[in-house]
Formats: C-alpha cells, sequence, structure tokens
C-alpha cells in the first residue's frame, strides 16, 4: 500500500472519497431514518431504493461509452458538483421547514443517479491511474476509504439525528462534496482519456459510432466467460448489499428496540469490520487467491444475514448502555463488513485485471446495470415481505442472493480470450 501512496494522484483520490463518502453515508442514513419515521413503513424504504434505481438503469446502458471516452477526472468533478447543488437546495428547504417527502425521495433519486455514474468512473480512474501489481492495494484503500467514510457516518447519524435533524445533516454532506471537488482539482493536470486503439474508431456518424462502441463492449463480455460469470456474481453481490438498506433501520426500530442509537451501533459495526479489513485484505487475496475469497465472503454475508433474525430473538439480557442482542448483532455486522471489503476489493481487481482499460468503462456498466435491475426487484419485493410477513424472511432472501453469487463464482468457465487479437474481430463486426 506504501507504494500507491506515494502517488501524489491517488492519495488525493482516496483523500477526496474519504471525505465525500462521510457526507454521503450521513446522507443516506439521515435520509433512511427520516423516512422510517415519516411514513413508519418498511414499503416506503423499499420504494425509494425502488425508485433511486430508476435512473440508473436509464443512463448505464449509454454512460459507459462516456467513461471510456471522456477525461474521467472531470466527469468525478462534474458528478460532485452536481449532487452538490442538489444537496444543498433540499437542506435549505428542510431547514425552513418547507421540504415535502416528495422532495426528499427527489433528491435522493438525481443523488443515486450520481452514483451510480460516479463508481464505475471512480473504478476506471483507479485502473488508469494504478500500476498493474498495485490493483489490489489501491482497491483495498478504495473499499476502506468508501467503507469507513461511508458507514462510520451512517453511525453517527444514529447518534446525533435527533440533535441536528435532516437539514444539519444534508449541510455537512454539501461540504463534503466541495472539499471532495477541490481534491479531484489538483489530482493531475490537463484532460486524459483511456487510450483505444486505432482499429476501434470507425468512420461512422457520431449516432451510429456512439452504438457501435455499446456493442463492442456486449461482445467483450459475450466472448469472456469469466469475465460474464465473475460480473454475474458482482450484480448479484451489489444488488443484495443495496438492498439491506430496506431491512437494517426496521430491524433496529422493530426487532432490536433500539431505535436510531441501535442503526448508528449496526452501521458502526459493518464500518469498523470493512475499514480494519484494508489491513488484511492483500494478505488474504494472496494467501487463499481472489476466487476462493470471493466465493468464501460470499456464502459468509450470506450466512450471517441469515441468522440474525434468529440471534436476535435468542438473545437476552445485556448491559445498562447494550443488549446482549444488540451488541451480538453488530459484531455479526462487523464480519459482514470485513467480507463485503474483501468481496468488493476482489471483484474490482479481478476486473481490472482482465478488462482491457478502454473497455473498463463499458463492461463495469453491464454488470452495474444488472445490479441495478436486481435491485430493483429485490428492494419491493423485500420492503413488502418485511412489511406484511416480517423481517425474518426478508433477510432470509437478501441472504439467498448472496449464497447464489457464491455459488456463481465456483462454476467451472474456459479461459478468457486474450484481449488484443479481440479488438481486432469486435472492430470487424
Amino acid at each position: 500500500m506504501k507504494k500507491v501512496l506515494r502517488h501524489p494522484g491517488l492519495r488525493l483520490i482516496f483523500a477526496a472519497n474519504m471525505i465525500s463518502m462521510i457526507g454521503s453515508g450521513m446522507n443516506s442514513a439521515g435520509v433512511t431514518w427520516y423516512v422510517l419515521q415519516a411514513t413508519h413503513s418498511e414499503v416506503a424504504l423499499g420504494t425509494l431504493l425502488m425508485l433511486q434505481t430508476i435512473p440508473a438503469m436509464l443512463m448505464l446502458p449509454f454512460s459507459g461509452v462516456v467513461i471510456d471516452r471522456e477525461d474521467r477526472r472531470r466527469l468525478v468533478m462534474l458528478l460532485d458538483a452536481a449532487r452538490a447543488i442538489v444537496i444543498v437546495l433540499v437542506a435549505v428547504l428542510v431547514l425552513r421547514g418547507m421540504a415535502k417527502l416528495w422532495e426528499v425521495y427527489l433528491m435522493s433519486i438525481l443523488v443515486a443517479a450520481g452514483f451510480w455514474m460516479f463508481w464505475p468512473t471512480m473504478n476506471a480512474l483507479i485502473q488508469e491511474m494504478t500500476p498493474e501489481s498495485e490493483f489490489v492495494q489501491a482497491n483495498s484503500l478504495l473499499v476502506a476509504g468508501l467503507q469507513g467514510g461511508w458507514l462510520i457516518a451512517g453511525s453517527m447519524v444514529g447518534f446525533v439525528y435527533n440533535s441536528i435533524g435532516l437539514s444539519g445533516v444534508l449541510f455537512i454532506d454539501f461540504i463534503s462534496y466541495v472539499l471532495s471537488f477541490i481534491c479531484y482539482l489538483f489530482v493531475r493536470k490537463g484532460q486524459h482519456g483511456a487510450a483505444q486503439p486505432a482499429s476501434v474508431h470507425r468512420d461512422h456518424g457520431e449516432f451510429r459510432r456512439f452504438f457501435h462502441e455499446m456493442h463492442e463492449g456486449i461482445i467483450y463480455i459475450r466472448r469472456h466467460p469469466r469475465v460474464l460469470l465473475t460480473g454475474i456474481a458482482w450484480a448479484l453481490f451489489l444488488g443484495a448489499m443495496f438492498t439491506q438498506g430496506v431491512i437494517t433501520a426496521p430491524f433496529s426500530d422493530h426487532v432490536l428496540k433500539a431505535g436510531a442509537v441501535g442503526y448508528g451501533w449496526l452501521n458502526g459495526g459493518w464500518a469498523i469490520g470493512a475499514f480494519l479489513s484494508a489491513m488484511f485484505t492483500p494478505v488474504l487475496l494472496r494467501a487463499a487467491g481472489r476466487h476462493r475469497a470471493t466465493w468464501v465472503s460470499m456464502a459468509v454475508l450470506g450466512t450471517c444475514l441469515t441468522s440474525l433474525p434468529w440471534v436476535a430473538a435468542h438473545m437476552h439480557g445485556g448491559f445498562r448502555w447494550i443488549s446482549t442482542a444488540l451488541l451480538v448483532c453488530v459484531l455479526i455486522y462487523a464480519v459482514m463488513g470485513c467480507c463485503r471489503a474483501l468481496g468488493g476489493v476482489s471483484f474490482t481487481s479481478s476486473m481490472m485485471d482482465m478488462v482491457p482499460k478502454h473497455f473498463m468503462g463499458r463492461v463495469q456498466n453491464t454488470f452495474y446495470f444488472a445490479a441495478t435491475g436486481l435491485q430493483l426487484v429485490l428492494s419491493i419485493l423485500v420492503g413488502t415481505v418485511a412489511h406484511t410477513s416480517g423481517l425474518t424472511l426478508a433477510y432470509l432472501i437478501v441472504g439467498g442472493v448472496y449464497l447464489v453469487g457464491s455459488l456463481a463464482t465456483v462454476l467451472p468457465v474456459k479461459e478468457t480470450v486474450a484481449a488484443e487479437p479481440l479488438v481486432e474481430k469486435i472492430a470487424a463486426d
């Protein structure tokens, strides 16, 4: 990791992500708790997550081409600036007591649209700027910053939400975007794009060329079975992870009877596990291999989630400041945080190794599109099941998605085709 941190641009990227994720984590947790308090319904949380996926579903098929064409640093800065403007406008409305629930929903939808454009761009930028031998270390630091910032902030909201309210949370998020924008401003000078082989550039009109480049990404995935299978497992991993937002807050409120503070403890456990995993993820991946680490981490995630309702029901007693059930659930969330970081680093590093830089945006976005489609279905299903049949079945559904993903990673496939000869074939199609 020291080699990665010696690069000034990468240091600024990691700092920017840590800062912005603190704000984004507070925003996400604050909005989740605000909606739950306003509606007292898991269905409302599921609807919020479902609405957040719609712009992503519309954007992701096309934004991969943009990521592969344009300067990725400038795209990230544009996305940060746009989200900051949206958030500060809603923060002012909430502060003045003028905000309506639909306006909070709209803000979350627009911010989520930026999120789904931001992370494929960020992964492509990291791949572009990092030496190939340092992909695991770079992704470990990125995930540590993401999870540490996002979820430690989420735990903070549980403890301070009653004092500063949603408006205070949103103003903190706005400031984090401003600081992140300044960091990216100094990452490097000039405009850079991912180098593409000359054969990829066809003499078509702009409209035909755009869709031709989209088609290239699909052909690349179809001709690389290992990329396809890894991407399917990655989509299951992401879809399940984002759907957990539907069930964690109600689990704290209805099952553990711990309210916003319990929600903070659960998020804090996940955050600590994910952040500390940066210390040992590169070592584990070298020792066990990415393939084994991926399926084990998803299997543990699935097992932990399916066991949580049983743990909460059978643990009694505790201390003055925390119940035994909450303490054990926090520890389980810490284990899941470790597995989330281990699996996430393994997936992104594997993709960076397998996919050429000039295909990264399109290939990534194909699987992000699949993940958002899965989240769209799961958010409504899990929210409805939690509201009508109970959280035990809802946790079983999300845990089951992780377990299916772990099985997908162990299926045998043929080795991938060499990348460069394939580019020539694609260009000839």
